[in-house]
């Protein structure tokens, strides 16, 4: 008598999808984990700042100057309590803090985003036009990247001024030679690939070829890079602001802060600078692991 088929004809399961793969991989490392976590929470502080400060710092009909220099803990005439204590204005500290963090933050990732699109924009073009055209943007590179980017920001904003939106511009003029060198890279060893040639014998438009083919496969690197640019252009408007030439009273960030208190630092009031100090140093190293984390979760070796 024949024996009865138990072999399992159901059907296998299926493989992940490379992004569910990707995110697993990205959580599987604790200090990326706490890093993402702390960046959100980060935001979502800089975000709601209207709705959770004790005060709006830059409301002078909220401020008193009997209030100026209290220590952490303090309390107002009024009740309310200072936690991290208030600058020589009588400006909140935390209240600063949560508003300079949505200055902060702002101009890092406006200026990171716009400089992505300029810079890969630019690698992009010269890797598939090759020849002298390339040889011709890649020497602007080349100078743009000779001078360092703090200078470079620096002779920008004396031109233009102080002021956020100034800062934005000044820092994709300074930063976006750094994807274009980036993107040109990578877009060179894609170029010679199978698919780009099929491209062109099919006749396609040059910008179709650029932009839906080669594109997609230059983004692990831009991605990386943006990221790590976002904590640099945060550094670097906490410099500028730090130095005078940055946002301006009226526009709250974490360098304008660390700068309004470094004077008192050696006076005991060690508050007023070392507070903002800290949540830029937390805001920095925490974008600079998520990228890090990013680029051994992206890096081509990796992906199999």
């Amino acid at each position: 008598m024949a024996e009865p088929n138990t072999q399992d004809t159901s059907a296998p399961a299926p493989e992940p999808s490379r992004l569910s793969k990707g995110i697993a991989d990205f959580f599987s490392s604790p200090a990326a984990a706490i890093a993402f976590l702390t960046l959100v929470i980060i935001c979502c502080l800089a975000l709601f700042a209207p709705w959770i400060s004790p005060q709006n710092p830059y409301d002078l009909m909220q401020l008193d100057i009997m209030d100026g220099r209290l220590p952490p803990g303090s309390e107002s005439m009024t009740g309310l309590v200072y936690h991290l204590g208030t600058d020589s204005q009588g400006r909140d500290i935390l209240s600063g803090i949560l508003y300079g963090l949505r200055t902060s933050l702002l101009v890092g990732v406006l200026s990171a985003f716009a400089a992505a699109i300029i810079g890969t924009s630019a690698g992009l073009f010269a890797a598939y036009m090759g020849g002298r055209t390339e040889t011709a943007m890649m020497r602007l590179v080349d100078l743009q990247l000779s001078f360092p980017t703090i200078l470079m920001a620096l002779m920008m904003l004396a031109v233009l001024g102080k002021g956020v939106p100034n800062v934005v511009i000044a820092l994709i003029i300074a930063e976006w030679a750094t994807y274009a060198r980036t993107v040109r890279g990578t877009a060179l060893v894609e170029r010679e690939k199978e698919y780009i040639e099929a491209a062109r014998m099919l006749r396609l438009p040059g910008w179709r070829i650029l932009f839906r083919h080669l594109l997609p496969n230059c983004l692990a690197p831009v991605i990386v890079i943006a990221t790590m640019q976002i904590a640099r252009a945060i550094g670097l408007e906490a410099t500028l602001s730090f130095l005078g030439l940055g946002a301006s009273v009226t526009e709250p960030s974490l360098g304008m802060l660390i700068s309004t208190g470094y004077q008192y630092l050696l006076t005991g009031l060690y508050w007023i600078s070392f507070f903002p100090g800290i949540a830029l140093l937390v805001t920095i190293a925490a974008i600079n692991l998520v990228g890090d984390r990013l680029r051994d979760v992206l890096n081509p070796r990796n992906m199999s």
